[in-house]
């Protein structure tokens, strides 16, 4: 239920970031000075921060953080690139030794 919930909020934002509605008028002045469509979408920008922090409360896939705070992870010290010392010794022999 929470990701169906989820899913229908992304789809409501992307729908109702497309707001033709406010494209031919800076009237009515919110405060007196904000032109309507961009307090539109500084109000639009406050909810999407919402719903992102609502994906990462509810919907980040926690075995990930699991996977790094057990030591399980993949990724190793092997797999990183390598320095840029190393980089310029490869390209100053022409070849790449493994």
């Amino acid at each position: 239920m929470k990701r169906a919930l989820l899913l229908i909020l992304v789809g409501a934002l992307y729908i109702v970031h497309q707001d033709f509605w406010f494209w031919r008028t800076a009237r009515p002045l919110v405060f007196g000075i904000l032109p309507i469509g961009l307090f539109y979408h500084g109000c639009y920008t406050i909810a999407t921060a919402f719903v992102i922090w609502l994906l990462v409360k509810y919907a980040w896939p926690s075995e990930l953080e699991e996977q790094i705070n057990d030591g399980t992870s993949e990724v190793t010290s092997s797999a990183t690139a390598p320095s840029l010392s190393e980089q310029s010794e490869v390209s100053a022999r022409g070849e790449i030794e493994k």
